[in-house]
């Protein structure tokens, strides 16, 4: 790989005759598999060499403190005046690179946050990973909350036994008075008492004790699933459809979202092999439901993928259907779909309880429901596993019950 951006002998030579010169060869090599430019090539091969000398790959695992020793340590030009320092933004670039080299070898660890109960954090984590098979993004936001009570203890204590309700009582009425929801705070109280029973489990506090950890009650149904006017949806398509690269490829995700209600993540898991051109249907997996689905591909929708894929996908060996339009070349992931459609629903001002790509969900169900499609109708469309989902609607039918309420009840009394 090296040999195709360093066309001096002595160059090449010097940057094969560095430290994990062949591992360093082969991230670089990964790096133009995913869509870098020639110049940043040169700068990733450039960043590993000058930090390489200062890891210690033998440990087995690095952490992003030994690596940003590394950086800080490095090497420098002789040309480099004495005394100078990196830029913030120089140093992160450093660091970012680094630890992607080493995550692409498997020996980078996050290295957990550093407090009074790190050890039961860390067999906490261990336990929601092996045992109960749980997400990444589910063991992280448990932990991301567990360490926020933990460090907003407004007095210290020596154990977990030490811990009592009040500490619990006053964390969260602290979140209150912050402006949290009743909805998260129940869902912050819930990955409390999940550590709590497994302290009791492992002899760390009392029996009963995350039993007695009380959270907000919430009522089904109490929230509204309210979406943007259709208008308001029709002008957003407008707006984005030839709003350049990106705009191509949004204006396809949002027809996905808003004309089949498909959720951020089964949108991002969409392939090619999902689109039968042949028979005009798309496939969509339902996590929830635990199932596939099938759709008619309707026009605008093949139409709008069809011109995403000759105009702006990139060609690249990923055989996920929406990718980012800029190196690192990668599946786009379910939070960057909300981020773009909350990032277009704002630019245009359009109104909505929510921004994310959900809310286009609900435009979705609300305007199958004003056009008289029944709840099971609706419910088989979305996928919902339970007619309950569905029924969260129709206290949104604003013209069904104007009807009701201009109904002359004087016949029937």
């Amino acid at each position: 790989m090296y040999e195709t951006i360093f066309q001096n002998r002595d160059v090449l030579a010097r940057y094969r005759g560095g430290p994990y010169a062949q591992a360093r060869e082969r991230f670089v090599e990964d790096c133009a598999k995913q869509g870098y430019t020639h110049r940043t090539l040169v700068k990733i091969a450039w960043i590993l060499m000058a930090v390489a000398s200062g890891i210690d790959l033998g440990n087995g695992k690095v952490t992003r403190k030994d690596v940003e020793h590394a950086v800080d340590s490095r090497r420098h030009f002789l040309r480099r005046p004495d005394g100078a320092t990196d830029a913030a933004s120089s140093r992160e670039i450093f660091i970012h690179f680094v630890i992607a080299w080493l995550r692409s070898m498997d020996l980078f660890v996050e290295a957990m946050v550093e407090h009074r109960f790190g050890d039961q954090t860390g067999a906490f984590v261990a336990y929601m990973r092996e045992e109960q098979g749980l997400s990444p993004v589910t063991v992280s936001t448990r932990i991301e909350r567990l360490v926020w009570f933990f460090d907003g203890l407004r007095a210290p204590r020596d154990s977990v036994a030490g811990i009592n309700i009040t500490d619990i009582d006053a964390f969260v009425a602290e979140k209150h008075d912050d402006g949290w929801s009743r909805a998260s705070l129940y869902q912050l109280v819930g990955s409390l008492r999940s550590f709590f029973k497994f302290a009791e489990a492992r002899g760390w506090c009392a029996r009963g004790f995350a039993a007695a950890i009380r959270s907000p009650r919430l009522y089904m149904r109490e929230g509204i699933p309210e979406g943007p006017a259709w208008k308001d949806v029709q002008r957003l398509l407008v707006e984005t459809r030839n709003d350049g690269p990106a705009g191509i490829r949004d204006y396809a995700i949002l027809l996905l979202l808003a004309f089949y209600g498909f959720r951020r993540g089964e949108v991002a898991m969409l392939r090619l092999d999902d689109l039968d051109w042949e028979h005009e249907t798309i496939r969509v997996r339902r996590p929830k439901c635990r199932r596939i689905q099938r759709y008619p591909l309707l026009h605008a929708v093949g139409d709008a993928i069809l011109r995403y894929l000759r105009e702006v996908r990139p060609h690249c060996g990923h055989r996920e259907l929406f990718l980012a339009l800029k190196a690192p070349l990668r599946p786009l992931s379910a939070a960057s779909i909300s981020a773009a459609v909350r990032g277009r629903l704002t630019a245009l001002c359009i109104k909505s309880s929510t921004k994310g790509a959900h809310c286009l969900r609900h435009a979705c169900a609300e305007h199958l429901l004003a056009a008289g499609f029944s709840l099971k109708q609706i419910g088989d469309y979305l996928g919902h596993r339970s007619a309950n989902s569905t029924v969260a609607y129709t206290k949104v039918d604003i013209n069904g019950l104007r009807q009701v309420a201009e109904l002359d009840l004087g016949r029937l009394l």
